[in-house]
C-alpha cells in the first residue's frame, strides 16, 4: 500500500499531512501527484469525494515551496488560480490549502460573491500566492483592477461540468482569455459531455488523463435502502427515521430550494434541529449552517444538488434522498457523500408515485435493484411488483342499476405507481 511518504513530498507538507491524520493517499492522489510534480497538464475525471482537492493542492504547494522566490517589493504575486463553481467549495478548497501548506509559508485566500468585497480586496492587497475564486466575483475584481494574473503559473478548473450546469462556461472562457499562455493547467470534471471535452481541449496541452471510480461503481460501498411512500407521508417517514435510526449526521436532498425550507420547518415542528443550504440563503446563513452541522450542533442538513456540490463532510453517516433526482448520475453523487475514501455509508431513498421513472433510470445506471424496506409505518396503499409498476387495488364497482341517479360514472381504477415506458 502506497503512503504519502513514498510520493517524494517535501518535509513541511508531510508534516502537515501527518498533523491532519493522513497517511494513505486515495487512488486519484496516488496517480495525480507524481504527474503534477513532473510539471505535466492533467485531465482528471473524478467526482466529489475521491480526494481530488488534495490531489492538486499538494503538488501545487510543493512546486511553489521549492521555488522559494522572494517577491519583489515585499508583496506576493498570484502564482496559482483555482476556479470553482460554488462558494462552499471555494471555501473548503481554501481550507485545504491552508491545512496542507501551513508549514510552507505559502499564502492563500478565497473570493466569492454574495458578500462585501472589502475584506477580500484587503487580503489581495497584502499579497498572496494562491487564489481560490468563483467566476463572477473573480471577473468583477479583475475588471476593477484588484486581481492581476500576469505572473500566474498554475491554473485549476474544478467541477467543470457543474460550471456548465450553472451557466458559468462563458465566464470561465473570459477568465481563461486573460491567463498567460505558458502555464501549468489542471482540469477536473465528474462527467465529460462534448462541450466539457471541448473546453478541456482548449485549456490543456498534451495532458495526462487520470480517471478514478466510475460513477456506477461508487454506490457499491454504500448500504442502500428504498422506501415506497406517498408524497403526503414523506415528512412523517423522515421524522420517524430520524427518531428511530442511529443517525449521527445526515444530508437530506430535495429537488428545490422551497422544498428544503419546507422540510426544515416540518422538522422544527417535530423538535428536530435542522438547517438548509441553497442559493437563496445569505452567505453567512449558509456558512453558519455548515459550521453547525460539522460541529454536531445540528445533525440534519437539507440541501439542493447545486448548493451541496463539493461540500466535504468527514464521516457523514447517512444520506437521505427525500426526493429522487431527475438525473441518475446525481443519485450516485448524492449517496457518495456518505462513502468517503473507503468508509461505509448508509443511504435511504424515498420514492413516490411520480418518481417511479427516475427510480428505474437510477437502478439501470447502478446495475442493480435497490433493496426495498417494506416494514415501515407509512407504506402506500399499494403493492410492489418486480415486473410491473405498483398498482392500487381497484375500487369495488357499483352496479349501474344500484347507482343513485345523480351518481357520476365510476372512472377506471387508477394505477398508483406509473412507470415510464
Amino acid at each position: 500500500m502506497t503512503t504519502f511518504d513514498q510520493l517524494n513530498l517535501v518535509e513541511p507538507i508531510l508534516k502537515a499531512l501527518k498533523a491532519e491524520g493522513y497517511t494513505t493517499p486515495t487512488p486519484i492522489q496516488q496517480q495525480a501527484i507524481p504527474i503534477l510534480l513532473q510539471g505535466r497538464d492533467l485531465l482528471g475525471c473524478a467526482q466529489t469525494g475521491t480526494g481530488k482537492t488534495a490531489a492538486f493542492a499538494i503538488p501545487i504547494l510543493q512546486l511553489l515551496f521549492q521555488q522559494n522566490q522572494k517577491p519583489e517589493g515585499g508583496r506576493k504575486k498570484i502564482k496559482a488560480l483555482i476556479l470553482t463553481p460554488t462558494r462552499e467549495l471555494a471555501i473548503q478548497i481554501e481550507e485545504s490549502f491552508a491545512a496542507y501548506g501551513k508549514f510552507t509559508g505559502i499564502k492563500q485566500t478565497v473570493i466569492f460573491g454574495g458578500v462585501s468585497q472589502h475584506s477580500q480586496v484587503e487580503r489581495l492587497h497584502r499579497g498572496i500566492d494562491v487564489l481560490i475564486a468563483t467566476p463572477g466575483r473573480l471577473l468583477d475584481l479583475m475588471q476593477q483592477g484588484y486581481v492581476h494574473l500576469n505572473e500566474l503559473q498554475f491554473f485549476v478548473l474544478d467541477e467543470a461540468d457543474r460550471m456548465l450546469d450553472m451557466g458559468f462556461v462563458n465566464d470561465v472562457k473570459k477568465v481563461i482569455a486573460k491567463l498567460p499562455k505558458k502555464r501549468h493547467s489542471l482540469f477536473f470534471s465528474a462527467t465529460m459531455p462534448p462541450v466539457i471535452q471541448s473546453l478541456a481541449d482548449s485549456i490543456l496541452f498534451q495532458p495526462t488523463k487520470v480517471e478514478v471510480t466510475p460513477v456506477s461503481s461508487t454506490a457499491d460501498t454504500i448500504q442502500q435502502s428504498l422506501y415506497f411512500v406517498s408524497k403526503t407521508d414523506k415528512k412523517k417517514l423522515l421524522i420517524h427515521l430520524l427518531q428511530t435510526e442511529k443517525i449521527n449526521s445526515v444530508l437530506v436532498f430535495t429537488r428545490t430550494k422551497h422544498g428544503a425550507d419546507r422540510v426544515v420547518k416540518d422538522l422544527d415542528k417535530a423538535g428536530i434541529r435542522a438547517a438548509a443550504i441553497h442559493g437563496n440563503k445569505s452567505q453567512n446563513a449558509r456558512q453558519n449552517a455548515l459550521s453547525d452541522f460539522k460541529s454536531g450542533r445540528i445533525k440534519v442538513l437539507l440541501a439542493t444538488d447545486i448548493a451541496s456540490r463539493g461540500i466535504d463532510i468527514d464521516e457523514l453517516s447517512h444520506v437521505i434522498n427525500y426526493e429522487l433526482p431527475n438525473i441518475p448520475e446525481t443519485y450516485v453523487h448524492r449517496i457518495g457523500r456518505t462513502g468517503r475514501a473507503g468508509f461505509n455509508g448508509i443511504a435511504f431513498s424515498f420514492c413516490e408515485e411520480e418518481e417511479f421513472g427516475e427510480l428505474k433510470d437510477i437502478q439501470k445506471l447502478i446495475g442493480k435493484k435497490i433493496p426495498v424496506t417494506e416494514n415501515h409505518p407509512f407504506p402506500p396503499d399499494a403493492r410492489y411488483s418486480e415486473s410491473a409498476p405498483i398498482q392500487a387495488k381497484p375500487k369495488k364497482q357499483i352496479p349501474p342499476h344500484n347507482r343513485p341517479s345523480s351518481h357520476k360514472p365510476e372512472h377506471k381504477p387508477k394505477r398508483f405507481w406509473r412507470g415510464r415506458d
